[in-house]
């Protein structure tokens, strides 16, 4: 394997010094590769394969690859400034990482003459020198998909024309990574309260080509805008996707289970609290800096990061940040009369996330509905309890 690896190194050292040549056998396809287990996975792969048997070209190109020599990985990762790698492989070695994932990969040869396969190698070649394979990724515009129609269309120099197929039915971008996902999963959870109303306008056609499998779906029934000829020239299967039953995942573990569970227990502590004529004044206090961390981190992701599908996120209407300040008054024994128009105003804010979510201003996750529904529950409780006290 490691001879693999220098031989490869080598290729590329050649490859600065003199230009490769595709012979007129040469084919250049497109992989998608299905979705795997992980989140990082869920939503595919994007590839272009260059095969010359000539040359002994078997070579993937395919772009999305982290860069952990970065310096401030990580927090660069969470400020969305992150700048992805294009990587190269062997075919022999993609193709047995992916079948040890059980992961389906499909290639779509392209319909293209030997100048333009030697126009989208070179532009791969250059593009693979250390100072041009980084670029600043984006998950909806800038991501291993869409990197391969807009660099197809870049390195050929030629207007592809996408048609829609038929039947066609436009999806929010909430609703096209949701469909990757088990909704009661707490990855599509975290998606849904991290990400802003901004992802739940309509998508239009090419840009549903964030994701791998409609590159494969419009890349299929495309066609060359100067000559009509079809984009792809022939499709296969390369390997298929094995049921193994393999799903772990259990109800009980599932964010609806344990919300619901948190819930309840807020209903009934309320609930023997009403019959006791008291407050469970530590209740308060958890809910208030619970609440208040989670809107700090959704203020910070749509204020302080370049994550645009951060933006304009509702869910700040049910962990309100401000909400601190209630807590704190609430660790007094005796509150400020205000603390009763602040319960108030968020009850208002938890009826207008119902009115945002019934417009269709923002879809929030459905596994917030019993925590949602406690969380009125407690409110209006405190308000009775305050009143009383005050």
């Amino acid at each position: 394997m490691h001879l693999r690896f220098l031989f490869l190194f080598v290729f590329f050292c050649i490859q600065n010094q003199v230009a490769q040549t595709l012979t007129d056998n040469s084919a250049i396809s497109v992989l998608t590769i299905g979705p795997g287990n992980n989140l990082n996975d869920a939503f595919g792969h994007s590839a272009f394969h260059i095969h010359d048997d000539s040359l002994n070209i078997d070579l993937v190109f395919n772009y999305g690859v982290y860069d952990f020599d970065t310096p401030n990985f990580y927090t660069k990762f969470a400020q969305g400034r992150l700048n992805y790698l294009i990587g190269v492989n062997y075919f022999d070695d993609f193709m047995l990482m992916y079948k040890r994932q059980n992961r389906t990969v499909k290639s779509q040869e392209l319909n293209l003459n030997t100048t333009q396969k030697q126009a989208l190698f070179n532009y791969l070649l250059n593009n693979y020198k250390p100072e041009n394979r980084r670029y600043l990724y984006d998950f909806f515009f800038n991501n291993c998909a869409t990197k391969i129609r807009d660099v197809l269309e870049e390195a050929v120099d030629a207007p592809i024309v996408f048609h829609e197929p038929q039947d066609f039915q436009p999806k929010t971008f909430r609703t096209l990574i949701q469909d990757n996902l088990n909704y009661n999963s707490w990855g599509s959870l975290g998606i849904d309260i991290a990400l802003g109303s901004v992802i739940d306008q309509v998508a239009t056609a090419e840009e549903h080509m964030f994701l791998p499998e409609y590159i494969h779906t419009f890349f299929g029934i495309a066609t060359w805008a100067n000559t009509k000829n079809k984009l792809v020239k022939q499709e296969e299967t390369l390997y298929t996707k094995q049921d193994n039953n393999s799903n772990n995942a259990s109800f009980f573990t599932s964010p609806f289970f344990m919300l619901g569970v948190i819930g309840l227990f807020i209903v009934i502590i309320t609930y023997f609290d009403f019959k006791n004529d008291k407050r469970s004044q530590w209740l308060d206090v958890s809910i208030l800096f619970t609440t208040t961390l989670i809107g700090a981190v959704l203020l910070l992701l749509w204020f302080a990061t370049d994550h645009a599908a951060t933006a304009q996120n509702y869910n700040l209407l049910w962990a309100f940040p401000l909400n601190i300040i209630l807590g704190i008054q609430l660790l007094k024994n005796q509150p400020k009369s205000w603390v009763v128009k602040f319960f108030k105003f968020l009850l208002i804010m938890l009826a207008l996330m119902a009115f945002h979510w019934t417009v269709g201003i923002q879809v929030f996750a459905p596994a917030l509905i019993p925590l949602l529904v406690a969380l009125a529950i407690r409110y209006v409780y405190v308000i009775y309890a305050l009143k009383k006290s005050l």
